[in-house]
């Protein structure tokens, strides 16, 4: 996981040089700092630092109690992290509905307040839909 803090903390120190560099040539071709730019770059700066440090704090604490991670150690293999990842369901249609009725709601914002509010009702039936796809019908258990 260090690896993984490296990487967001560089990427994330490069962001910190394009920021500067963004605002320096705002300034100089309009005379004043391009704002939105600016501030969504040094935001990004923030949110890279804050993800690199929580991995590298992790990574430190997991080798404490652990020992190196396969992937940190030059003798690692690839079965040694293989293993669980979690469920996935592969037929469900319940992401397509919710992302449809986020989509409705958001094109509600810019036709009228009545369909975002018909978007909220569609978003939080659908959600619902989703957690509870496996309490009832054929996939329960």
């Amino acid at each position: 996981m260090k690896m993984q803090a490296y990487l967001f903390m560089g990427v994330s120190t490069f962001f910190g040089l394009v920021a500067a560099m963004y605002a320096y040539w705002s300034w100089v071709a309009h005379g004043s700092i391009e704002w939105t730019g600016t501030v969504a770059l040094v935001v990004s700066i923030f949110f890279g630092w804050m993800i690199g440090f929580w991995l590298w704090q992790s990574a430190r604490r997991s080798e404490r109690y652990h020992g190196l991670a396969p992937e940190e150690r030059l003798d690692g293999d690839i079965p040694e992290n293989s293993g669980e990842y979690g469920f996935f369901s592969p037929h469900s249609w319940w992401p397509l509905f919710v992302a449809m009725s986020v989509a409705f709601m958001a094109i509600g914002v810019t036709i009228g307040w009545w369909m975002v509010f018909i978007g909220v009702l569609a978003v939080i039936l659908t959600v619902i839909g989703w957690v509870f796809e496996y309490y009832r019908g054929e996939f329960s258990h």
